[in-house]
């Protein structure tokens, strides 16, 4: 019996089927490739076979914000074709990716064969688990500077003057930018804003809070 994963912010999820079939044309698509668009709706569903797909929030052509990874194979926002949703989040290729397209009638027929009780069960368990993706969004959604402007008050120690705060930077920028749920080159971009707005100073891996009221007010603490 052919089975899917369903990935989100709570771990996989077996999706089993009874009679299912994705013998559709395998494409290979390249690195870089959008696959998901957030609350667009969708009228075909994704088994990637092989390749990880990075998933988040997209600014223009970039995956800025990054809520998580999940490599193949698997159904792609396969909680969204079950409820019959626009997909929650945006998903790009992160490596070369080997899927099949499956329209989307096709893939609830298939859920609709499956037993009343266990149908149920499986809408309860896509519905919880959509509430958590979403949840997860809106927290990425939060404006980056104010995210980067609390983890700098996060991380602030003493500095030499009386009262003055900085933050030395003992992880790659790529790491903590990771721990944002940003992309690097945005994490670049918010600390350039950040000393331009004169809230902080200092290039290298010291960075010096010149302004702490002015980060509380931005992170919103």
């Amino acid at each position: 019996m052919p089975c899917g994963v369903l990935r989100g912010t709570v771990g996989p999820i077996m999706l089993p089927f009874n009679s299912f079939d994705i013998s559709s044309e395998v494409e290979t698509l390249a690195p870089g490739t959008p696959l998901l668009w957030r609350s667009v709706a969708m009228d075909e569903v994704l088994h990637v076979d092989s390749g990880r797909v990075a998933l988040g929030l997209m600014e223009g052509d970039v995956l800025a914000h990054q809520l998580g990874v999940v490599e193949g194979p698997f159904w792609l926002e396969a909680t969204a074709a079950v409820l019959g949703l626009p997909s929650a989040v945006d998903g790009m290729a992160e490596t070369a990716v080997t899927l099949r397209r499956v329209p989307l009638s096709t893939f609830q027929a298939s859920l609709n064969a499956l037993p009343k009780a266990a149908l149920a069960v499986l809408h309860d368990v896509a519905q919880a688990h959509r509430q958590q993706t979403e949840l997860a969004v809106s927290r990425l959604a939060k404006d980056a500077e104010a995210r980067c402007a609390e983890w700098l008050l996060r991380h602030a120690e003493p500095a030499g003057e009386a009262g003055s705060l900085s933050v030395m930077l003992r992880q790659r920028k790529r790491l903590i930018a990771a721990q944002l749920g940003i992309a690097p080159e945005t994490l670049s971009r918010v600390l350039r804003h950040l000393r331009e707005q004169s809230l902080i100073s200092g290039s290298g891996r010291v960075v010096n809070l010149v302004d702490p009221g002015g980060l509380r007010s931005l992170a919103g603490v």
